[in-house]
């Protein structure tokens, strides 16, 4: 163990030197990894197409290369997925990331080449431990081992050529053979399909190892925490795993969870660090426990562009670099990747909270959403829903929110939808169970989340009387034509305002 210790110190020291450069001297780091990715993709058919080859400034690379999304780019993912090579990105590409669609797709399926792999996914989670063993130097992680939870798709065959999985289950099937020694579960055990069959084995396969550390999303780890407890019938994870000392959290907000992880973890020792990484690239890490933003790593492979949140609808809208970003401002987060995403627009939009270095915050997506369990639930899902479940029970809306109801350890998590109907369906049951349906069709983390009911249990829908938003919008000043009414919120602000207001109706 000393000398296991020492070559990690000395990498550590290395890597925090280099995350040091990039911290003083960010335009100048970000510029090196635009040109690096210019130049290995020069030769690929999107490279010939744009003409990398003749680019030599970040604006001729903005003029000429246009900003896509998904339905954009999809014609070339649907080629890779057949097994075609140097379109996007030289190096082969066989592994795609599935995750929630969009308004065409159930599903998206993100890229993620070998370079992806190496330079930015695992390395990303290399600098979590350097930057916590820099925070922590007398810690004990090497002690034991780092529990991960795998994704809820196991890894498919698309065709004798690709692969496709949750980024979770790709990265754990993409780990060197000694990565056994250090984590637990198992591979086998933790790519299992079935998440009931899997909770069971990685409760028996985990009981007796000595962890240290805990990775993945807060909703999923859980749930895995409670199913432990109760199979054990402790009353806490410190008398399992006396040493644990560290969560890495990230894909969903850990703010509605951050008092359960206390109750079930009750100790002063225990650290919490957040990443942000997603199946397009891993982005930012916390760097000071004090504060709850993050380090934007600019050394990755990533060349990253920003969108002013209030331009994002325009035809021409200002595009930033990271040396023209302003503090406390919303952006869309638009990146180019070494798995050959060019100018794509991600769907999130961040805050920086700082220009020395570059921090971040995640302030939600350029449209209204749920994503408290990892779902990412889009308004564009619930319209069809809505649909689908009013065309079956005979039901007409006239307005409607949602918000998710956060799971405690005694239950698991929903969403609550309150409803103003201009025709109630017949059946307020059928409706909530026709919606329900319409969901998993559309939206694949949906499914998989509210598979067996282990995460999101059914959702909630209540009925509220006539005028309930009009009175709600009226108390807030929010009636006339330019005031829209959310629809769907990561907070619960909106849902009870309208519950308190339906409560006042009912008793007037």
């Amino acid at each position: 163990m000393p000398i296991l210790n020492s070559i990690l110190g000395w990498l550590n020291t290395k890597r925090l030197y280099q995350i040091d450069l990039f911290r003083r001297y960010p335009a100048e780091v970000q510029t090196d990894t635009f040109m690096a990715l210019l130049a290995k993709a020069k030769n690929t058919e999107y490279g010939r197409i744009y003409g990398f080859e003749s680019i030599k400034s970040i604006e001729e690379f903005q003029k000429r290369v246009p900003i896509l999304d998904y339905e954009g780019i999809k014609p070339y993912i649907d080629r890779l997925r057949h097994g075609e090579q140097n379109l996007l990105w030289p190096s082969e590409v066989k592994w795609f990331a599935k995750s929630s669609g969009t308004t065409q797709n159930k599903s998206k399926f993100i890229p993620v080449s070998y370079d992806a792999l190496n330079e930015c996914h695992f390395k990303g989670g290399r600098d979590i431990i350097a930057i916590y063993t820099d925070l922590h130097p007398n810690n004990n992680l090497l002690s034991g081992k780092g529990f991960t939870l795998g994704g809820s798709h196991q890894i498919d065959n698309f065709s004798m050529n690709s692969y496709y999985g949750d980024l979770s289950a790709i990265l754990i099937e993409n780990q060197p053979w000694w990565a056994d020694f250090i984590r637990t579960p198992s591979q086998k055990v933790a790519l299992i399909s079935d998440w009931e069959e899997k909770l069971d084995k990685i409760t028996r396969e985990t009981l007796t190892e000595n962890v240290t550390s805990i990775a993945g999303v807060p909703s999923w780890n859980l749930v895995m925490i409670k199913h432990i407890l109760n199979h054990t019938g402790k009353s806490n994870l410190l008398e399992i795993w006396p040493n644990l000392e560290l969560f890495m959290h990230g894909g969903v907000s850990f703010t509605p969870y951050r008092e359960q992880f206390r109750e079930v973890i009750p100790s002063s020792g225990m650290h919490y660090m957040e990443a942000y990484n997603a199946s397009e690239g891993f982005f930012a890490i916390q760097d000071n426990p004090a504060t709850d933003d993050m380090l934007l790593m600019l050394d990755y492979g990533i060349f990253y562009e920003f969108i002013p949140v209030e331009d994002i609808a325009l035809e021409n809208p200002r595009v930033l670099t990271i040396g023209d970003i302003e503090i406390g401002k919303n952006y869309a987060l638009v990146i180019s990747t070494n798995s050959g995403l060019w100018r794509y627009l991600i769907g999130d939009t961040i805050a920086f909270t700082s220009k020395s270095p570059h921090k971040i915050k995640i302030t939600g997506r350029t449209r209204h959403f749920i994503n408290a369990f990892g779902e990412e639930v889009i308004v564009d899902n619930a319209e069809q829903a809505l649909k689908a479940a009013c065309d079956k029970t005979g039901a007409r809306i006239r307005e409607y929110t949602a918000a998710p109801i956060f799971m405690d350890r005694n239950k698991t998590g929903a969403h609550e939808w309150v409803i103003e109907f201009e025709v109630e369906p017949h059946d307020l049951q059928e409706f909530t169970v026709e919606l329900d349906v319409a969901l998993c069709s559309i939206n694949s983390d949906y499914e998989a989340k509210r598979y067996k009911g282990v995460t999101l249990a059914m959702p909630v829908v209540r009925s509220v009387a006539n005028q309930t938003y009009f009175e709600w919008m009226r108390q807030r000043g929010k009636l006339g034509g330019q005031n829209k009414v959310p629809r769907l919120s990561n907070s619960r602000e909106y849902v009870e305002q309208l519950l308190v207001i339906a409560a006042q109706h009912s008793l007037s």
